[in-house]
């Protein structure tokens, strides 16, 4: 047993684990993104911190136990403390998981049946990325996840509308590396917090009959499941675009 006054060996695990756990959590992904280790690398350290945060929780809660049905007091700020640092590395990779549950795709469009086409980008992106086909497969697959996502039908010219456009692209802090007036087409680049993942946005402006339609399409360079960032980016866009 322990003497008194002094944490106990599994109080001691949780306190020192569980800031681990964190410490290792921003250390993979922003490691990575900055280019201080490759992906498998930052990968596995963002593994390692869930496995840690998951064991440091059940034997934090198990100490917390202890500190009421034994009296060991000395065990309860350990446990505390641990058991805070396990919940904040789960509760920012949780969301994570449960998007795991989102429709599987990379490439998400508002017009299913023409999306737009990525043409500087296109010839610029760099080997090994995703392939910019949309394909009637993933058309389907996001028919049933994301019906919520149609192009935005706006008054006024389309070369008004470009350059609203083009302002809020910027505003959301894409990188805009294409502006074709003649086409309709505006090309970007946004790159993820965790990770640094780049993934590239068409946005194509065109009149039709009384209105213009601006119709986007965001598709990740890595990976086969996007967590649903590109719907997400493209909530953002129609979001900002519709603030006064």
């Amino acid at each position: 047993m322990a003497q008194a006054g002094k944490p106990g060996m599994l109080a001691k695990f949780v306190l020192y684990v569980g800031p681990i756990a964190l410490a290792l959590l921003p250390f993979g992904a922003l490691g990575h993104r900055f280019g201080l280790m490759e992906l498998n690398t930052g990968l596995a350290l963002v593994f390692s911190s869930i496995v840690l945060a998951t064991i440091v929780l059940v034997l934090g809660i198990a100490t917390l136990i202890f500190v009421y049905t034994r009296r060991r007091r000395a065990d309860r700020m350990p446990a505390l403390i641990g058991l805070a640092a396990s919940v904040l590395v789960l509760g920012v990779t949780g969301p994570y998981y449960a998007a795991l549950s989102l429709p599987m795709t990379n490439d998400v469009t508002t017009d299913r049946d023409d999306p737009p086409v990525f043409e500087y980008i296109a010839a610029n992106r760099a080997n090994g990325a995703n392939l910019l086909v949309y394909t009637e497969d993933e058309a389907r697959v996001q028919a049933r996840g994301y019906p919520d996502l149609v192009g935005i039908r706006a008054p006024g010219g389309a070369d008004e509308n470009f350059g609203k456009a083009v302002g809020v692209a910027r505003a959301l802090g894409w990188a805009v590396v294409s502006e074709n007036t003649d086409t309709g087409l505006i090309e970007a680049t946004d790159t993820t917090f965790w990770f640094g993942f780049k993934d590239d946005v068409a946005i194509r402006v065109r009149r039709e009959d009384n209105e213009t339609v601006v119709d986007l399409r965001s598709s990740s360079r890595m990976g086969m499941h996007d967590l649903g960032t590109n719907a997400e980016r493209i909530r953002a866009f129609v979001d900002r675009w519709d603030r006064p």
